[in-house]
């Protein structure tokens, strides 16, 4: 019995001219922009993966898809060869997002248009790894975090600019006490504060960062650690040198000296905070000089959590972040703790083994 002669019954297509080519390109592009809305990421995410796709593109000369293997090796191991690691990671998975979609959408059309075959260029063996050897970011112990804020806040009283100091004060503060980012800080409105959620209060934190660019993540962070006392503080005693409405919708929390031109105040900015962090950090914590940041108060936050008892589920959801594994490298426990730990443990084995020896 002989076989079946097989025969495409699809239309032959010639190839494609240069010109349609190049409006397909296009509107394959748009589409990826669209999708990517459509999955929920920020206008941000999205322009800085096209922008990424636009500088290989340049360097390339062709459409994407004809990129192969090889042609990402030289991109990645010559042209990106002494750029930052961040910026190596972030245009490597711009372009595997990219021809994923391709792969996706688009892999037959452009077959029958061009015909090439899909094939991401980044695979296994020149996937750029991440940063080795990276310093640890241990935070200043409880003594020093105490020491910083006692001085700062002796000096509020005659210091030339008292709001602008007070403000800066107590948003580095609250980083410390409940592990805020710096932009999640200037992005708070008064009516953010819950005051009667929780045994607390709590505080609505609407622009948390998501992960890998899928916008931002809100939660509710309770005002434990004093950080209610603190914001109590602030909005009773400092806000109102901003602002005499507390009523306004929008207010921010931690307002700038600068007008907008209905006469409201300006959001805070983080440069700002963190100028004003560095300062007090230069005058009453000297060994930190130029290496306290927001995100050290953070890391700081976090380990005074773990200190006191919370179990890491609970810092995860305080911190906002998506996997316990991340929450695990905010936690920092200084060498003491950890032989406190240890001669705990033989007490508890020794107390366990009460009664049982003869």
């Amino acid at each position: 019995m002989g076989l079946a002669v097989v025969r495409d019954l699809r239309e032959a297509r010639a190839p494609a001219s240069p010109d349609e080519v190049t409006e397909f390109e296009t509107d394959v592009l748009a589409g990826f922009v669209l999708a990517r809305a459509a999955a929920g990421l920020a206008d941000k995410t999205i322009r800085s993966d096209v922008g990424h796709l636009e500088q290989i593109r340049s360097w390339f000369g062709c459409p994407l898809w004809e990129m192969a293997p090889s042609d990402g090796d030289v991109y990645f191991g010559q042209v990106l060869r002494r750029a930052a690691q961040a910026t190596r990671s972030s245009r490597a998975q711009a372009l595997k997002t990219y021809f994923l979609f391709l792969e996706l959408r688009h892999k037959v059309e452009i077959h029958n248009m061009t015909g090439h075959i899909v094939a991401c260029p980044i695979d296994e063996m020149n996937r750029p790894r991440g940063q080795t050897g990276a310093s640890l970011r241990i935070p200043p112990s409880q003594a020093q975090i105490d020491a910083l804020f006692t001085g700062w806040r002796a000096e509020l009283a005659t210091c030339r600019k008292f709001a602008t100091a007070a403000r800066n004060y107590a948003a580095a503060r609250l980083m410390s006490e409940v592990g805020l980012r710096v932009n999640e800080v200037c992005n708070l409105d008064l009516d953010d504060i819950k005051w009667d959620l929780g045994r607390f209060g709590k505080l609505h934190v609407r622009c948390g960062k998501g992960s890998r660019g899928s916008g931002p993540r809100e939660r509710m962070v309770p005002l434990i650690r004093g950080a209610d006392r603190t914001l109590r503080w602030f909005v009773e005693d400092v806000w109102g040198h901003f602002d005499n409405d507390h009523t306004r919708p929008g207010n921010p929390l931690f307002p700038s000296e600068r007008r907008n031109g209905d006469g409201t105040c300006v959001r805070v900015g983080d440069d700002a905070l963190r100028n004003g962090l560095v300062e007090a950090a230069s005058r009453h914590l000297p060994e930190w000089q130029n290496a306290l940041t927001p995100h050290v108060l953070r890391h700081f936050a976090a380990s005074q959590f773990y200190l006191t008892g919370m179990d890491l589920i609970a810092i995860q959801e305080v911190l906002g972040h998506r996997w316990v594994a991340t929450t695990m490298h905010y936690v920092h426990v200084h060498r003491g703790h950890i032989e406190d730990a240890w001669v705990a443990g033989q007490q508890r084995a020794a107390d366990r083994l009460k009664g049982r020896l003869p």
